[in-house]
This record gives C-alpha cells, sequence and structure tokens, in this order.
C-alpha cells in the first residue's frame, strides 16, 4: 500500500480560488471587510458559509467569516457534504494537515477519534478515513479562516454522507461533547440551490433559515428535502397533503 502524505494537497487552488497566495490572501481580506455586518451581542460559536468557488459564493462568505474577524479558536470543526459517493456515513481525512496557499493546518487527531469513539459508543460505527480526496465543500472554507482568525488553530474535519437523523443527531450530540468547555468554532459548509432564480431561491432559503433558527433538525432535513424537486411541485405537496402550509404560501 502507498504511504499517505502527511499533507494533503489543494486540488482546487488555481480554480475554485486564487492559487496564488497574495492574491488569495487580498481576495478573502477584501470579502471580508466589505461586510456590512448588523450589531449583535454575545460570542459567536458557530457560523454558517456557501462552499460554491470564490467568485460565487465569496462574497456571502465574507459575511460569515466577518462574524468572527480577529477571534481567537483553538478548534475549528468543520461540517461540510461529501459530494463523491462513498457509503460511509461520515467521512475524515487521513492526512495530518490541509493544505492551501496560505499555508498547512494541522488536524487536531485526538478530537476526531474522541468524536468518532462517540458515534461508535452510539451507532456501532465511527468516521471513516479517507486519503487524497478531492472535496471542494470543506477545503473552500479554510482560507477565510486562515484570513480571518487571529491565531493558529487546528482543524476537526468531517464530511458528512447519511440523511439520517438518527445517524446526525448522534453526531450532533458527539460533537456536542467533545466541543463542551473547548475554545472552539464550528463551521457548517452549505449550498442550498444552483438552479432556482434569485426571488425563489430567497423564498426557499427563508424557510430554511426560519427551521435553523427555530433548532429544529426535522424541519431542516424537510426542508432540504423540498429543495429537491421544482417549486412548482413544492407549492402542488404543500396545499394538498403537507401541516406546513407556511411554504405553499412563501411561493
Amino acid at each position: 500500500m502507498k504511504p499517505i502524505a502527511s499533507i494533503r494537497p489543494s486540488p482546487i487552488a488555481g480554480t475554485w480560488y486564487e492559487g496564488h497566495p497574495k492574491l488569495l490572501a487580498d481576495a478573502v481580506d477584501r470579502y471580508i471587510s466589505d461586510s456590512k455586518l448588523p450589531e449583535f451581542a454575545g460570542d459567536v460559536i458557530a457560523v454558517i458559509a456557501p462552499h460554491a468557488g470564490f467568485r460565487y459564493s465569496g462574497a456571502v462568505a465574507g459575511h460569515a467569516f466577518a462574524a468572527v474577524r480577529a477571534w481567537d479558536f483553538d478548534l475549528v470543526a468543520v461540517l461540510s457534504p461529501m459530494h463523491a459517493p462513498y457509503r460511509d456515513p461520515f467521512l475524515t481525512s487521513a492526512h495530518a494537515a490541509y493544505a492551501t496557499p496560505l499555508g498547512n493546518i494541522p488536524i487536531d487527531r485526538a478530537a476526531v477519534d474522541a468524536v468518532a469513539a462517540a458515534l461508535r459508543a452510539e451507532l456501532g460505527f465511527g468516521i471513516t478515513p479517507i486519503a487524497n480526496d478531492d472535496e471542494h465543500s470543506l477545503e473552500i472554507e479554510l482560507p477565510f479562516l486562515q484570513r480571518a482568525l487571529s491565531g493558529d488553530f487546528a482543524l476537526l474535519p468531517i464530511m458528512v454522507r447519511s440523511t439520517n437523523p438518527h445517524e446526525l443527531a448522534s453526531l450532533g450530540k458527539a460533537l456536542t461533547k467533545v466541543l463542551h468547555g473547548r475554545n472552539a468554532l464550528l463551521v457548517a459548509s452549505t449550498d442550498l440551490s444552483h438552479f432556482y432564480t434569485q426571488d425563489v431561491a430567497k423564498k426557499l432559503d427563508s424557510e430554511m433559515l426560519r427551521q435553523i433558527e427555530a433548532f429544529s433538525p426535522e424541519g431542516v432535513l424537510e426542508a432540504e428535502e423540498l429543495h429537491k424537486v421544482s417549486p412548482v411541485d413544492v407549492v402542488r405537496s404543500q396545499q394538498h397533503s403537507s401541516p406546513h402550509a407556511n411554504w405553499g404560501q412563501i411561493m
């Protein structure tokens, strides 16, 4: 078996985002600096950020990471989809660190192992390590973290294939157990749609945001499923069968 390299090389630098360190740093700094955030009080413990190429989603991601600009975290847990058709519900990197043009980010293997152990205790399986993956949705958040945060940090990377409510709840519990009491940030990497018009996307995404703000995992999963069909089908299904009539109303 070929040995696994210590550093995961970036498969998307130079395409999904700038490959030159200075150009990348300048672009990320500009996205963050151009963001105008409302006043808020309290500590930020989690952000939601998109994972399209920077030319498409960089400005939106800037708003997310502006909320933690100059903050200092020891550990950042990044949860993202896994787009490749792995059978395993949860995956992580088998490498020791992620590389971007801005430098390397070490993986906190002890934190990953602790989450995996908690999952095995409840589900009978943990987190599958993979090497040389080309998943963009996790890596795309890293340059923003490297520029926004004030100090060095370790990474807890988890890529998710499962849509099973029980498995996802177990992952949430495992993360809660491992991150409790730590100076940690949680980053959720998402990309809700690529094909709706702006007006329709805003309406659908507003419903997703409403479910997130309500801390309703079931509502989030239901809203995600409804995103997979056409807006007309969403309206028809809600008018005829769903108890959540607001989906029909927002269309």
